[in-house]
């Protein structure tokens, strides 16, 4: 069953681009007393995820944290390497890249989805979260298109 509002963000490690390159990091710490924004892409450097879903959060960065907001994350299924290479194409540098490689946390939130008929492997759905100290609040799931899941709507929300 998928994450609800109301549940508390699974304590899943994943990776993030560190100084000296991929680094742990615990989600339940990321979100321990801290308001976070968590959105998911089922992929860096896609068409969707680069050219509308990222560019909203870049844009809407600030606005986001005078809501009071601590950070600001995205995830998706890819490793910290290429996450760290669309940060860079994205100007994402308030932005929390989280690698969840072998779809680990996306499996734990139930947001996983199979994309093999198509050669994508398993992927995340393209979702976004308001987390307060490590409890959903806002939860919008995207099947197509960005509306749910947009930066702008997750200001909407704060």
């Amino acid at each position: 069953m998928p994450i609800q509002v109301g549940d508390r963000i699974p304590d899943v490690t994943i990776k993030t681009n560190g100084e000296n390159g991929p680094e742990d990091i615990s989600v339940g710490e990321l979100c321990a007393g801290k308001k976070v924004v968590l959105f998911a892409v089922p992929g860096a450097f896609t068409p969707g995820c680069s050219n509308t879903h990222m560019p909203g959060f870049v844009v809407n960065a600030d606005a986001i944290a005078a809501k009071g907001v601590d950070r600001v994350a995205c995830l998706s299924v890819n490793d910290a390497f290429v996450m760290s290479a669309w940060q860079a194409d994205q100007n994402a540098e308030k932005i929390v890249m989280l690698a969840d490689g072998s779809a680990e946390f996306a499996r734990a939130l139930g947001m996983d989805m199979d994309l093999n008929a198509v050669g994508f492997g398993t992927r995340c759905k393209r979702f976004a979260m308001i987390v307060d100290d490590g409890v959903v609040q806002y939860l919008g799931v995207d099947e197509k298109g960005v509306d749910k899941s947009s930066a702008e709507t997750v200001l909407s929300q704060l």
